[in-house]
């Protein structure tokens, strides 16, 4: 007896003409209000703006020039410090300085963090020292450096090198911890040894943790240098920029005190987003290393 096969239905096929297409998508365009909105820059000056008619406002209310000038006041302070050069002054002073101890820590945390990366003795070494060191606030060393080197420069090098060489180490040898294990053996298999692998395979792929590591380094010489000025001017009566705030402090004038304050704040901003931020645009963010 013959088995007739089962054969599925078969659809009819059709097709549909559609209709043309002649309505123009809708584009939502931005208000100019949203627009600038968008913009980092415009936020962050508008902050900047409120603060200063909180500070206008708070200084009126308490209506006392010796505890809390108005902002008017301080930027009128701070007007007649640069029109004088003093702040020019200090500031190059400070700068001076800062550049010089900020460039002998990173040079000692990187050659400690290599020494790490190579070897077990390096290891140890660095995470001995860290533990050691890294909690001793750099100003408590401050006595130890006039005993060591006397009053000048060289004592405030000291203790920023301190603030500098171990927040760097750190950040530099977790970087190093953190390259994937394929890199590692690239560079093993090209033959890359010693200072050779270190900067064509390690610093590339840990350069995210080495800049954090600059960049927090760069804030603790800062209030550093700031906070060791004001001892050196109250021992020496020279100095940079914590010297005028010390200086003025001591004279009453509170209304440059507070601009003291207000270029060590501006110069914090403008090292941080025209040095920092322009280097992690150029080689992180652009590598797609970070957003």
């Amino acid at each position: 007896m013959a088995v007739e096969k089962l054969q599925p239905p078969v659809r009819p096929e059709f097709e549909r003409a559609l209709e043309p297409f002649t309505v123009a998508p809708v584009v939502r365009r931005r208000a100019w209000h949203q627009t600038l909105w968008a913009l980092g820059w415009i936020r962050k000056s508008a902050i900047l703006l409120v603060l200063a008619a909180v500070w206008e406002i708070a200084g009126r209310v308490a209506n006392n020039e010796l505890l809390l000038p108005t902002f008017v006041q301080t930027a009128q302070a701070l007007g007649q410090g640069l029109r004088s050069g003093e702040l020019f002054v200090r500031v190059g002073v400070s700068l001076q300085v800062l550049v010089q101890g900020y460039a002998l820590g990173v040079a000692l945390a990187l050659a400690l963090t290599s020494l790490a990366v190579s070897s077990q003795f390096g290891r140890d070494l660095l995470a001995t020292l860290t533990s050691m060191l890294n909690p001793l606030p750099a100003i408590a060393l401050l006595p130890l450096a006039l005993l060591w080197f006397g009053l000048g420069s060289k004592s405030l090098i000291f203790v920023l090198v301190h603030s500098v060489l171990w927040p760097l180490a750190l950040s530099a040898y977790t970087g190093f911890l953190s390259v994937p294990n394929t890199l590692r053996m690239v560079g093993q298999n090209y033959g890359l040894r010693g200072l050779r692998y270190i900067f064509q395979i390690l610093v590339p792929a840990a350069l995210p943790a080495i800049l954090s590591g600059l960049r927090l380094g760069w804030a603790f010489a800062w209030r550093t240098l700031i906070a060791a000025e004001l001892v050196f001017g109250s021992s020496s009566g020279e100095g940079g920029l914590g010297w005028y705030i010390f200086q003025n402090r001591n004279e009453l004038y509170t209304d440059r005190v507070f601009a003291g304050l207000a270029v060590v704040i501006v110069l914090g901003l403008f090292v941080e987003t025209l040095v920092f931020n322009t280097l992690e645009s150029l080689t992180v963010k652009r590598w797609g290393m970070q957003k």
